[in-house]
């Protein structure tokens, strides 16, 4: 059997996901250790946010990282297996190269707030925002943004989620426009996503040099297995470096429908998504259907998955 693990990133939070594995040491310990490197209750806020202060960019990145390596920490601490590959969207990104054993927790905690801080002082508000398209192939989704993005209204596909869900980004007016002319060219919906700025964008350029000069300054480790990333939808090439990957990925899409299919033509066949929600596991389900997908984000979902992947 070969497996992969996923790691979600924002907009799977949630005031009080962490209810599911109350009680579990090994949870706390993770959550805390999180919040002694950015000197932040992040406890406290999972359990009571209020969601608006969660979902702030700053505040959900290092959450999110927290969480999802909190219920990885979980399945190992039980006893799950080692997967043969690791992968995280966007955010997950950061949390999967802590799994593999490539980034210290506490580093990548910093690091994430870090991120985020520069990701969203690079597009001032209201200047960006992002929608996503229903309905429509990512590359008619992308054909479409191309003929009417121009200088000052940009406009980009930036999130290949699946064959029928693509993220678009940009100028806030050219986001707009480029609904309408979607929706005209066939897509079922193209729905107004509540954030603050225009992720994995060209606009979020600044934010690719302040990430180089910080991630130039980590000590990176040997991954225990092979991570896959969102830049290439491949894990690292010899030619590669972790901080052009890192840094790079700020500003460019998110090739979520590749990374899934490549690990699926490496001979996957089990998928476990790790972390709050179940997004990745339903994107999983439609990009290879013909593999498992599990979902760990409380104690019986655990048990479940480690169940299953021991009936195998």
């Amino acid at each position: 059997m070969r497996m992969a693990f996923l790691f979600p990133g924002q907009g799977s939070q949630s005031v009080g996901m962490l209810e599911g594995f109350k009680g579990a040491k090994v949870v706390e310990q993770v959550v805390q250790h999180a919040s002694s490197a950015i000197g932040q209750d992040l406890q406290a806020l999972i359990a009571n946010g209020p969601v608006e202060e969660l979902n702030l960019t700053v505040n959900t990145q290092p959450v999110m990282l927290a969480c999802s390596l909190a219920f990885f920490r979980a399945y190992q601490a039980a006893g799950g297996p080692l997967p043969s590959y690791f992968a995280g969207h966007s955010l997950g990104e950061y949390t999967a190269l802590v799994a593999a054993g490539a980034l210290e927790e506490s580093e990548a905690v910093q690091l994430v707030r870090f991120r985020a801080q520069a990701m969203q002082q690079a597009v001032p508000p209201g200047l960006g925002t992002m929608a996503a398209i229903l309905g429509l192939e990512g590359e008619k989704v992308d054909g479409l943004c191309k003929a009417v993005s121009k200088p000052g209204a940009v406009v980009e596909a930036v999130n290949f989620n699946s064959d029928d869900q693509t993220v678009i980004a940009g100028h806030t007016e050219a986001v707009r426009l480029a609904c309408d002319e979607l929706k005209q060219a066939g897509a079922k919906r193209a729905l107004a996503l509540p954030v603050s700025a225009p992720f994995h964008s060209s606009l979020l350029e600044p934010a690719v040099h302040q990430l180089r000069a910080r991630l130039t300054g980590i000590h990176f480790k040997p991954q225990a297995c092979p991570v896959w990333h969102n830049l290439t939808g491949l894990p690292m090439q010899a030619s590669e470096s972790l901080v052009e990957l890192l840094s790079k990925q700020a500003m460019s899409p998110v090739r979520w429908v590749q990374t899934i299919r490549g690990l699926a033509h490496e001979g996957v066949t089990h998928f476990v998504e790790c972390g709050p929600g179940k997004v990745l596991t339903g994107l999983t389900k439609k990009i290879a259907p013909s593999a498992q997908a599990f979902s760990i984000n409380d104690e019986q979902s655990l048990q479940t998955t480690l169940e299953s992947l021991k009936a195998v």
